[in-house]
């Protein structure tokens, strides 16, 4: 008798303590939950096996990437609906021994692993970066995290980001994300950023990680600034000397494979870091900031733009994302604006505006999202199905995580004070808005 989805929401109901917010179809054809709900298809008793052995978000990410889990429906509302329950829990070592004292708990991972059947546990998928025990934040660690998140192919971003090839969180009139272009949107961001920087003909610019040198050609060709762009991905650094070559820019912009920790020809009249932060780590941030502010010259300025966490009660509790950890970002950390305030205000940095743009974000990952489903044979072809399924999920679940205000980004625009004191500011600054 086909039953496996029945025993599925029970035991699930027994191991959250209410029942599963979404319909649940299982391998052998059942189906249990309420009608007209997103559906969670299980397509196989691996995913059980997955999730038995690493309980969790990242027994729910194997099971994803590697095929055995599958939504049908709405992505963004099934994120939505499993967010509180199962998304947020992490992998909690404490909450789990305390849950497994229940016998109710007990009882249904043992009802679990008879439905998983053999119960040897599968192998991760291939898409799934060594972990290490800790992130140091080495040159070689950072240049090998990076690779794992960038080096997929330049042809597969272009898919997902379109020709303005901007990763990081556009600039929307408008909160309705049918309204403008994502180019428009991206083209507006960058000039933000260049008028937050104050930046006039002949100045020179630090990029740091410059991606595939979209500021560098906006503020080069729009501003006439020169320009140093940074990254530690090869096939990026490429695509970016490509491109200036293209705008007939090469006597203005200068794309390195370089660590920012290496650059030594400042000063600079202006440094900007879009998205380039989180890769840093939390132990390494200060002298991040240090770098940053020995490399501007008095009165220069610095744009940081970084996502950032909510801050908790407890901060050692606090537990890098298991999903995009060992998938998107390995190594990356978040951390609150306020910690990244103060780290720059340590350096020597006096912080004259914090912007956030959490909901810029949110619009500007369901257009990515949107652009991948619309090509996705093409994505899967370049990328491997695998690859393709962490980038949809990830971007997703990053867009309802924007939007739940689970994650914010900000703009943050410092400055490296000279003896006087003279910022050299503005006495009404947002005349960049």
């Amino acid at each position: 008798m086909a039953d496996a989805a029945q025993r599925l929401q029970g035991l699930f109901a027994q191991l959250l303590g209410a029942p599963p917010p979404v319909r649940i179809r299982a391998w052998d054809g059942s189906q249990a939950g309420p009608p007209g709900a997103p559906t969670l298809v299980v397509r196989n008793r691996r995913a059980l096996r997955r999730l038995l052995w690493k309980p969790g978000e990242l027994g729910l990410a194997r099971a994803w990437v590697a095929g055995d889990l599958d939504i049908e429906g709405d992505l963004y509302t099934t994120l939505d609906l499993l967010a509180g329950d199962i998304w947020e829990r992490g992998e909690d070592a404490r909450t789990l021994t305390q849950a497994l004292r229940d016998p109710e708990v007990r009882s249904a991972v043992r009802g679990l692993v008879r439905l998983a059947g053999t119960p040897l546990p599968p192998a991760p998928p291939p898409e799934e970066a060594r972990s290490a025990r800790r992130h140091l934040h080495t040159k070689r660690s950072d240049r090998r995290a990076i690779s794992h998140h960038y080096d997929v192919g330049n042809d597969f971003y272009e898919i997902v980001l379109g020709p303005s090839m901007v990763y990081s969180c556009a600039y929307w009139d408008s909160p309705d994300s049918t309204d403008g272009t994502l180019e428009q949107a991206q083209h507006d961001k960058l000039e933000l950023v260049c008028r937050k920087l104050g930046l006039r003909a002949g100045q020179r610019l630090l990029d740091v990680g410059c991606g595939w040198g979209s500021m560098a050609i906006h503020a080069a060709r729009e501003h006439g600034v020169s320009v140093v762009g940074v990254t530690l991905s090869q096939e990026q650094a490429a695509y970016a000397r490509k491109r200036v070559a293209e705008e007939g820019l090469t006597d203005r912009i200068e794309i390195r494979v370089q660590d920012y920790r290496d650059v030594r020809d400042g000063p600079y009249d202006a440094i900007s870091s879009i998205g380039m932060a989180e890769h840093v780590g939390a132990d390494r941030y200060l002298e991040y900031a240090d770098g940053l502010y020995d490399l501007l010259k008095p009165g220069g300025r610095l744009l940081n733009h970084q996502i950032a966490r909510r801050p908790q009660r407890d901060e050692t509790t606090y537990e890098v994302d298991a999903f995009i950890d060992s998938y998107v970002f390995p190594g990356g950390e978040l951390q609150p604006v306020g910690v990244t305030v103060t780290q720059l205000e340590r350096a020597g940095f006096e912080v004259r505006d914090v912007e956030s743009i959490r909901e810029h974000y949110a619009l500007t990952l369901r257009r990515w999202v949107t652009r991948l489903e619309a090509d996705w044979e093409r994505a899967v072809q370049l990328s491997g199905p695998g690859r393709a399924r962490v980038w949809r999920l990830y971007m997703a679940a990053c867009a309802v995580a924007f939007e739940r205000n689970r994650i914010g980004v900000n703009q943050v625009l410092a400055v490296r004070p000279p003896e006087s004191g003279e910022s050299g500011m503005p006495l009404r600054a947002r005349t960049w808005n």
